[in-house]
């Protein structure tokens, strides 16, 4: 494990060194803007937008976000999605993980690791973790997506960054990540677990017009 760490270290290293000297200007890329990404997706509907305090979003630096929580017609199972873009991030903005980011808020996870979902007709790998505040528990699913690519490893996301920049001339990329929170009391997290792997089949076929 150690001597992976230490390979892929060198080769991000490598990259970047690589994608300093020949990158040049940025290219430009044509999307549409997250807000127009739809209110409606199957049985899932979100009325409103959760916009961002201004203080967070001088944090996180983002280009372009939505934060919203969409809720299931049948079910009433609430799941929150926040998706953050970056036009650039060689200008040292760039995507903040949320191992960071949740623990800040206060949340803490109390399980973690990977997970394979069925999404676009091929299995894809994400991030999923189960996270705790006080008597609340939450599952996240998040992933890396841009370029082209869908990357669940943070370290393996920053590699392919380097690669990109040097290769496409691009470092544009979002973070894409998926809340669904456990009923009080409940005794597993399978429930929550099918929401957001369920919401994120239905949501993950738009996705490429607003994340090239």
């Amino acid at each position: 494990m150690i001597g992976r760490a230490i390979l892929l270290s060198l080769a991000i290293a490598g990259a970047g060194t690589y994608g300093t000297r020949v990158a040049g200007h940025e290219v430009d890329v044509s999307r549409d803007a997250l807000a127009l990404l739809p209110r409606t997706l199957d049985a899932w509907s979100a009325p409103v937008d959760l916009p961002l305090a201004k203080e967070s979003l001088a944090v996180l630096g983002v280009d372009d976000y939505v934060s919203r929580t969409y809720v299931n017609a049948a079910s009433g199972q609430p799941v929150n999605l926040y998706v953050a873009y970056y036009d650039s991030q060689r200008q040292g903005d760039t995507i903040h993980s949320p191992q960071n980011c949740l623990p800040g808020a206060g949340w803490q996870p109390v399980d973690g690791g990977h997970v394979s979902l069925p999404l676009g007709g091929r299995s894809v790998d994400v991030n999923r973790y189960v996270i705790e505040k006080g008597l609340d528990r939450q599952v996240v699913l998040y992933w890396y997506q841009g370029r082209g690519r869908v990357v669940a490893n943070e370290y393996a996301n920053k590699f392919w960054l380097m690669v990109d920049a040097a290769r496409l001339h691009r470092s544009n990329g979002a973070l894409v990540r998926v809340i669904a929170p456990l009923a009080r009391g409940a005794s597993s997290s399978s429930d929550a677990d099918r929401a957001a792997a369920e919401f994120t089949r239905v949501l993950y076929p738009h996705l490429n017009r607003y994340l090239p």
